[in-house]
């Protein structure tokens, strides 16, 4: 058989073929003396195989490892390993799926508001908070910095920030000291940096923060070649007494007891 019959039999095209061979997933057979390839009913039984392998989802690489194990036993592992990522998958698009039944019900009621695409954990510590899209400017601003947070993150790192945010929920008067250091935030909007305002804000919104979201930010948060990246940029999207009293606040948030200024 030429590469094109060979192909048309298996149900591949000519390019995955020569792709396999470069590969090595398929042995090169003998050459014609015209120079084209001759291949076997063997070889249609090896591409077989390899498209039944990666019909089950396997990548080329495992499908390499598969058929270079003659036992046969690595097949069983690697099979093992896919029907369990699978299930994590299948998981994770049913929860998904919940959360956008969720939202369609609300669209459909037309009750479908800008935050309503947060994660559900984040949601509900906006709602323990008490928080609504329109309490204030600073409130906005919060909930996306930190859905801004939560997404970027990596799945362990997103597990510690929502149990920061949930131990501080969970204070007692959580979500009036959080209401009030929105409101002395907002207050700062148009104010000089040296307002003795930004001070009170700045030990109001130390007191809220959690621990975990302040450790290692004493470095980062003073003036100096230190003071880059996101942090910089972070601050730069507040007023100049906002962004004073946000700075002083990581300061004194991330400093050991009895040394806040």
């Amino acid at each position: 058989m030429r590469i094109s019959e060979l192909a048309a039999l298996v149900g591949v095209t000519t390019r995955a073929v020569r792709h396999y061979h470069h590969l090595g997933l398929l042995p090169e057979p003998a050459r014609l003396a015209n120079g084209y390839r001759q291949y076997s009913v063997r070889d249609a039984v090896a591409l077989a195989r390899i498209r039944r392998l990666t019909e089950l989802g396997l990548g080329l690489d495992e499908v390499r490892d598969v058929i270079a194990d003659d036992a046969g036993h690595e097949l069983a592992d690697v099979l093992r390993e896919l029907d369990a990522d699978l299930a994590r998958q299948e998981a994770a698009i049913h929860a998904r799926r919940m959360r956008l039944a969720t939202l369609l019900t609300r669209a459909e009621g037309g009750r479908l508001t800008a935050g309503d695409e947060l994660s559900p954990e984040l949601a509900d510590f906006f709602a323990e908070l008490g928080q609504e899209p329109t309490d204030s400017a600073m409130a906005a601003k919060d909930r996306e910095l930190l859905a801004l947070m939560e997404t970027a993150a990596a799945p362990e790192d997103r597990d510690q920030l929502m149990s920061a945010l949930r131990s501080a929920t969970t204070a007692p008067g959580a979500a009036e000291r959080a209401r009030r250091v929105y409101a002395l935030l907002d207050d700062l909007v148009d104010a000089d940096p040296a307002d003795p305002r930004v001070d009170t804000a700045a030990r109001a919104l130390a007191d809220c923060l959690p621990p975990e979201l302040t450790a290692g930010t004493a470095a980062t948060a003073g003036p100096g070649p230190a003071d880059q990246g996101f942090l910089k940029a972070f601050l730069a999207d507040f007023a100049p007494a906002q962004a004073e009293a946000v700075r002083r606040a990581l300061l004194n948030a991330s400093a050991p007891n009895g040394e806040k200024t």
